[in-house]
């Protein structure tokens, strides 16, 4: 009796320290991605303090965005290849240097160089991060895994304008307050990191480069346009609805910015969570449908000058952007043949970080011609046709029968993905993801072929 009740200690105590390294490792997750949203209530600040336009603010943003795409395709499944803990001390060490150079920002140069190593960072961590999620979890529950994955991801994108916004309101040093606290968020983070086992290497490294087979290219288009869309409203509400909430209110709250953010993504998040699993027609009808009246209401907010008008905007914006993404991520997953899935997703998420990055910086350039508030409402009222049409020829093709060219291209992908509703083969590639802004799935974390699990 006394041998066995030594072996359920020995048991219970392995349990108890994998669970705690699991909460660990979604803590890091946390941390690090509310990292790289700190800047996006700060930015009027910045505007104010260092003289510059609305257009450098989207090129600072977007600097993130064009170290982030190559960093996730190089460093995918870097992880698998020499182990986790060697990939994400490095990365974080990385996420410590670019907190580090906002705290020491005199300038715009510095700026630049600190979004650009939190995407290397993000790119490089999100990755191994979601890898490791799934071998600690304690029960071996992937679709548990998934979802934790996603919960810290939307906890760090929501939880850093949040965080860096009330600080900069209601504490001292409002351009260095906020990411010394991410500085010793960090610290903690890497020390939970020294804890982490590397397993013998299971695969060779290679980068993950994006590729779309021809028999998928035009419903892939579909997916893409729903990715870039979804990508868009994320990239307008991380630079430039802060600061024009400002101006329209003639508030100087950076609370308020950094809530309008969090509000935003807070919707967006619990939208796709509650609507996982429904059909990718149902999801981009409802989604777009949205986004469409989320610009109108923005548009109607610079108007009416209404702060009502503009947090409705928000919150219908955000549900529609989770609608979105959600259908553009399922339809990208089923149209993919099994052995070309994590080139297909690959692509897929290098179009959603474009959207991201890219239309934000035409908005930006806009604002410095004809001012800040006529800028939003150009960029949503084109947005806001863009989907429209989107709306209109997908009615147009739901009233057409499918062709024949169509069913026999479905056909060919079942043949390539013979179990359509039974668990996906888990390899060792890993792929890029979104996640707001910033994520990485791999196929070693995806729990079921023809649903993905929620991201930003």
């Amino acid at each position: 009796m006394t041998y066995v009740r030594v072996v359920d200690r020995a048991c219970s105590s392995t349990d108890a320290s994998r669970r705690l390294l699991f909460w660990a490792v979604a803590y890091v997750y946390v941390v690090l991605l509310a990292g790289t949203n700190l800047a996006s209530p700060l930015y009027p600040e910045y505007e104010r303090v260092f003289s510059f336009s609305p257009l450098v603010v989207t090129l600072v943003f977007s600097a993130y965005v064009g170290t982030l795409i190559p960093s996730l395709l190089l460093a995918g499944s870097l992880s698998d290849a020499v182990g986790r803990r060697r990939v994400l001390l490095p990365a974080v060490g990385a996420a410590l240097l670019g907190a580090a150079l906002f705290s020491l920002a005199d300038g715009t140069a510095w700026l630049f160089a600190a979004r650009a190593v939190q995407g290397v960072a993000v790119g490089a961590a999100s990755g191994a991060l979601t890898a490791t999620l799934v071998e600690l979890e304690p029960r071996g529950s992937r679709p548990r895994a998934a979802m934790v994955s996603a919960l810290a991801l939307f906890a760090g994108v929501g939880a850093g304008p949040l965080l860096a916004g009330g600080l900069a309101q209601y504490a001292p040093a409002p351009r260095v307050l906020p990411f010394i606290v991410e500085i010793a968020l960090l610290v903690v983070a890497a020390v939970a990191i020294t804890r982490l086992r590397d397993a013998t290497p299971r695969a060779h490294w290679r980068p993950q480069w994006p590729e779309v087979p021809p028999a998928i290219r035009a419903r892939f288009l579909d997916a893409g346009m729903l990715g870039f869309l979804a990508g868009s409203v994320t990239g307008l509400f991380l630079t430039l609805v802060p600061s024009y909430l400002l101006e329209l209110t003639k508030s100087t709250n950076l609370a308020l910015a950094g809530g309008v953010v969090a509000i935003m993504f807070a919707a967006s998040a619990a939208t796709q969570r509650f609507s996982y699993g429904r059909s990718p027609e149902t999801l981009q009808f409802s989604g777009v449908g949205l986004i469409l009246a989320g610009f109108l209401l923005l548009i109607l907010a610079g108007i009416a000058g209404s702060l009502a008008f503009l947090l409705a905007a928000t919150l219908v914006a955000g549900i529609g952007q989770g609608l979105a993404f959600l259908a553009a991520v399922t339809t990208a997953n089923q149209i993919a043949p099994a052995d070309q899935r994590a080139g297909v997703l690959s692509s897929f998420y290098v179009v959603t970080y474009l959207g991201t990055g890219l239309p934000v910086i035409g908005a930006g350039l806009l604002a410095t011609a004809i001012g800040l508030l006529g800028a939003v409402e150009w960029f949503a009222g084109a947005f806001a046709a863009g989907c429209a049409l989107l709306l209109i020829g997908r009615i147009h093709r739901h009233a057409d029968p499918q062709p024949v060219s169509s069913r026999q291209h479905s056909a060919a992908v079942a043949r390539s993905n013979p179990a359509d509703s039974t668990p996906q083969s888990y390899g060792e590639r890993s792929v890029a993801s979104p996640g707001g802004c910033s994520h990485q799935v791999s196929r070693s974390e995806i729990p079921y072929v023809r649903k993905e699990r929620c991201h930003v």
